[in-house]
């Protein structure tokens, strides 16, 4: 706790108030404390953050004994963070993916970066650290960190964490997507990390779902380009036989026109490799608009 001693004359106790700083306790999914305090913030989709650390600069008197000034922060990495936990109220383990926002008092994001926290268990619940890292040049001031967005899948069905093989030997993943002139594509890889070759002829086996993880209706899934967009490759297809360490390239394309009726939202799509295949549900968030339409690609060797 700072304390001002009642023998220094009074503008040199409310200078040093003033470089104490102050604590308060957050809004719902974000804070402003000082550095290391405890907060209170209502849970986002089970995750909560608990505490955050933001150094504050170093008062420091000059030869008067009364003016204060801030020395600057140290380049390199900010050592701004938060620690957080991740309560599952559900009924299977599942698996977290959470996107924190480093903000200003006034809301603007000056970075973010995504936890991912796997397999919580029914019931339980488990605690981490996300950092900021470096601040780009010409940041503003960061005093609040947020729970952005949470999205959770089956444990069992997650996409693997980098470097790791799935028992099956086959590793299923999406890319972060492309976007140009309201036409959205979310590629869909995967590689044979096992031993066997793995032969692939067609397309992968889809099912959308939305935040419950129940089946979406309404939506047309279409083999090829469906007439959404031409030139993207999405109309070539061929048998394939992966030997260990190859790889093969899908993707999902639609357009996010919007005119009359109901936007659609998919959060999450459960994918197979081909039928038969163990499920990974992965999270591209597709915004249909009101199109109605999602155009799948087979399974194609990825450009050299």
């Amino acid at each position: 706790m700072c304390k001002v001693t009642s023998l220094l004359p009074a503008l040199a106790a409310l200078l040093l108030l003033t470089a104490c700083g102050s604590e308060q306790a957050g809004t719902p999914g974000a804070a402003t404390p000082a550095s290391g305090t405890a907060v209170t913030t209502q849970p986002v989709d089970g995750v909560r953050i608990t505490s955050v650390t933001i150094p504050s600069a170093t008062p420091t008197p000059n030869s008067d004994g009364f003016s204060v000034h801030a020395d600057p922060l140290p380049t390199g990495d900010s050592g701004i963070s938060a620690a957080y936990e991740v309560t599952n109220n559900g009924t299977e383990a599942l698996t977290y993916t959470i996107l924190f926002d480093f903000t200003t008092d006034t809301g603007e994001v000056m970075g973010n970066s995504h936890e991912t926290v796997r397999s919580v268990g029914p019931g339980a619940t488990e605690r981490g650290t996300v950092r900021l890292g470096v601040l780009a040049p010409g940041a503003s001031r960061v005093t609040r960190v947020k729970v952005s967005r949470v999205t959770k899948v089956p444990a069992a069905e997650a996409p693997p964490a980098s470097g790791e093989c799935p028992p099956s030997g086959i590793r299923l993943t999406t890319d972060d997507g492309d976007a140009a002139m309201g036409l959205r594509v979310v590629g869909l890889h995967l590689e044979n990390c096992g031993k066997r070759d793995y032969s692939l002829d067609g397309y992968p086996l889809l099912e959308l779902l939305d935040k419950d993880l129940s089946p979406v209706q309404g939506v047309r899934i279409v083999h090829g380009s469906g007439g959404i967009s031409t030139g993207t490759g999405f109309d070539e297809a061929r048998p394939l036989v992966l030997k260990s360490g190859e790889s093969a390239l899908s993707g999902l394309m639609w357009r996010n026109t919007t005119e009359s009726g109901a936007a659609v939202n998919v959060p999450y799509v459960r994918v197979r490799a081909e039928q038969g295949a163990d499920p990974v549900t992965v999270t591209p968030h597709l915004d249909l608009g009101t199109t109605g339409k999602l155009a799948v690609r087979a399974w194609t060797r990825p450009p050299k």
